[in-house]
């Protein structure tokens, strides 16, 4: 029998509920709605599924709050696509700080939030085998730096962490494992938050701003992050990889 996605829609409106409910359901997707995070938690305790469609203005814990605790739980593979009221670019890099694989801004149209959903699956079940991220429990050396991927930490040369979001962690931690390698703006979205660019999304391109900044790397004169001109961009620096002993 052939496998139908379960789709979990986490939102306070009861209409929007049914809408999209409904819509998916005519779309050959299996659905179950919750109306906030208690009824989230309660139904995923029992039950798996395949996507989860989180509202991020929701009363209670919103939805990055939620989104927070379905990474750092036994449902942190889960892909997880936010919906917001607002059209702040700041804003959906916070959501993908918090483990969102894709967002979408209200109003939306029922035929947009399918292809995402759909686009989201498919490119979190079909990464290029030449392009996966390591295991963890490795020790990442480049340059004055180095990353533990155990505790998901970055170290300078004198040992002091430095503290990194989810979104550059997962940025920084794609670009040491493929170094002199250039990636395009599609392949670093598909990596790090499992979607394609939008035109005019600038959100990869704020965080590769925020990274620099992290790793005391000027833009004008980068050694680490290299800007190719209308390629992407290129980790220059050699990696060197050991064992991290548990």
């Amino acid at each position: 029998m052939d496998h139908i996605d379960h789709i979990l829609i986490v939102d306070d409106d009861r209409e929007i509920r049914e809408l999209v409910s409904s819509y998916l359901k005519k779309s050959g997707l299996r659905v179950t709605t919750a109306a906030d995070g208690r009824h989230m938690r309660k139904f995923l305790e029992a039950n798996s599924v395949d996507l989860i469609i989180l509202d991020v203005m929701m009363p209670g814990d919103d939805g990055l709050v939620l989104c927070r605790e379905l990474r750092a739980g036994k449902h942190k593979s889960t892909p997880v696509l936010m919906l917001t009221a607002r059209n702040d670019e700041t804003d959906r890099i916070i959501g993908l700080e918090m483990g969102a694989d894709d967002y979408l801004t209200k109003p939306f149209a029922a035929r947009e939030l399918l292809a995402r959903i759909k686009a989201v699956l498919r490119r979190t079940r079909m990464l290029p085998p030449n392009l996966q991220i390591t295991e963890i429990g490795q020790l990442l050396s480049f340059g004055d730096w180095q990353l533990n991927t155990s505790g998901r930490h970055l170290l300078d040369r004198n040992g002091t962490t430095v503290a990194l979001s989810g979104a550059e962690y997962r940025l920084l931690r794609v670009f040491v494992d493929h170094p002199q390698r250039v990636l395009n703006r599609d392949q670093l979205l598909n990596l790090t938050q499992g979607r394609e660019a939008e035109l005019f999304d600038r959100s990869i391109d704020l965080l590769v701003s925020r990274l620099r900044q992290r790793l005391a790397d000027d833009a004008r004169g980068s050694s680490y992050i290299k800007t190719v001109r209308s390629e992407g961009y290129v980790f220059s620096m050699p990696v060197e990889i050991t064992e991290v002993r548990q």
